[in-house]
C-alpha cells in the first residue's frame, strides 16, 4: 500500500513524486515507456526556467530522472491496464500486478496524432512520422518536411534545418502559430520554406518515400513531389491518454479538475497535458504536479 500512485513520469508525475516524498509520504510512480513523456523526445527544450545550456529532450529527461530518484521516488516500468478509483483505497492494474492508494495522481500525458492519410502507416519509420532528435541526423543532407505549425513543429524544424538541404514547413493555416520568437528564427534562415494552407495528404513509396501529395486548402488543388529518401516529421497535436478513465468528468477528452487539481473523484488528481486547460507546456505541468501532491498529502 502506497499512500500516493501516480501514473506517468512526464515532468507532471516526476514533480508530483518529489513534493509528496518531501512530505513524507511514500509514493511510487508507474510509467509504461521512459522517464520524460514527450518532452524527452524534442531536439532541444526551451523557455523553463534555468534550463542547462543546450538542453535536450534527453538530457532534460536524465535530469529529471536523477532529482527524482535521489529524493526517494520510487519508479516501476509498468503499463497500467485497468484502475479502480472509486472508494476509500484505489486499485491500480497493471501488466506486472496491482498497487493500491489512497490517493492517485494521473499524469499520462498525451500521444502524438497521426494524420491519417494513405501510405502513413506503411512507411512509418521509412522516412515518414520521424522524430528530429532520434532520426534527424540520418537526414542529413536531404530534404525534409515538418507537418505543423504550432510551436514544437516550427522548433523542430529550426533543429532540423542545421541538417538538412532543405525543410519546408507545411501548415494548414494561412500563418505559422507559433511564438515571435520561432517565427523571426524561420524568416531568417536560408534553407527553410512554408507551404502554408496545405496538407499532406498522401505518400508513396517502398522502402522509404518517394512521392508525396500537397492539398492546397484554399483552392483544393494538388501537388505530387518526387522527392525520394526525403524524411517527414509530424507534429500535428496530441491526443490526451484519457482511455481508461471513464469515471471521470471529462471535456472533449480532457479530465476537468478545479484549482487544487482534484477530479470529479475524491482522492484522484490530474496533472499536465490530460487536463482540460489553456496552456500545455513544461512549466504548466511540473507546477501543476506541485500542486496535487501538496493537496494530495493533506
Amino acid at each position: 500500500m502506497y499512500d500516493i500512485l501516480i501514473i506517468g513520469a512526464g515532468p507532471a508525475g516526476i514533480s508530483a513524486g518529489i513534493y509528496a516524498v518531501s512530505r513524507g509520504k511514500k509514493a511510487l510512480i508507474l510509467e509504461k515507456a521512459a522517464v520524460g513523456g514527450l518532452i524527452g523526445n524534442v531536439s532541444t527544450v526551451t523557455h523553463y526556467t534555468a534550463l542547462e545550456p543546450n538542453e535536450t529532450g534527453a538530457s532534460f529527461a536524465a535530469r529529471m530522472k536523477q532529482q527524482a530518484l535521489d529524493a526517494g521516488v520510487e519508479i516501476a516500468y509498468e503499463t497500467v491496464t485497468h484502475v479502480e478509483l472509486r472508494g476509500e483505497v484505489k486499485t491500480i492494474h497493471t501488466n506486472k500486478g496491482i498497487h493500491q492508494a489512497r490517493r492517485v495522481i494521473l499524469a499520462n500525458g498525451g500521444t502524438p496524432r497521426q494524420l491519417g492519410i494513405p501510405g502513413e502507416k506503411e512507411l512509418a519509420g521509412k522516412g515518414m512520422g520521424m522524430n528530429a532528435a532520434r532520426d534527424g541526423a540520418q537526414y542529413m543532407g536531404k530534404n525534409l518536411y515538418v507537418v505543423g505549425g504550432a510551436d514544437g513543429a516550427v522548433k523542430e524544424a529550426l533543429y532540423l534545418a542545421c541538417l538538412a538541404r532543405k525543410v519546408t514547413i507545411l501548415h494548414f493555416e494561412d500563418h505559422l502559430g507559433c511564438i515571435a520568437e520561432f517565427r523571426q528564427k524561420v524568416a531568417a534562415a536560408k534553407n527553410i520554406s512554408l507551404r502554408l494552407n496545405s496538407r499532406l495528404q498522401r505518400v508513396w513509396g517502398k522502402n522509404c518515400v518517394e512521392k508525396l501529395e500537397i492539398l492546397n486548402v484554399l483552392d483544393q488543388s494538388t501537388d505530387r513531389i518526387e522527392d525520394p529518401g526525403c524524411g517527414i516529421f509530424v507534429y500535428a497535436g496530441i491526443s490526451p491518454n484519457t482511455e481508461q478513465y471513464t469515471e471521470l468528468e471529462m471535456q472533449d477528452g480532457y479530465i476537468l479538475t478545479n484549482e487544487k487539481m482534484e477530479t470529479s473523484v475524491p482522492g484522484v488528481y490530474a496533472v499536465g497535458d490530460i487536463r482540460a486547460k489553456q496552456v500545455r507546456q513544461v512549466a504548466t505541468a511540473v507546477a501543476e504536479g506541485a500542486i496535487a501532491a501538496i493537496n494530495a498529502c493533506l
